[in-house]
């Protein structure tokens, strides 16, 4: 069964922590330390971990359990 996200790959960074502040932590932890950046209003949760090299489906999984 596929799992089921509020938060979402095709969501921007800027979208998610504004709507759920809690998910900072998580970003932190997974080396983003720039949630002003210019690009974080644009760069969504699937660019981000293409970029940052890291597996989107536990990212994803972690963000959404730090909302839970």
């Amino acid at each position: 069964m596929k799992e089921r996200f509020k938060i979402t790959e095709k969501m921007t960074i800027g979208e998610v922590i504004q709507k759920y502040p809690k998910t900072s932590s998580v970003f932190l932890n997974y080396g983003f330390h720039c949630f002003g950046c210019s690009s974080a209003p644009i760069e969504t949760i699937k660019e981000a971990a293409e970029v940052h090299q890291i597996k989107l489906k536990k990212f994803l999984r972690d963000l959404n359990k730090s909302v839970k």
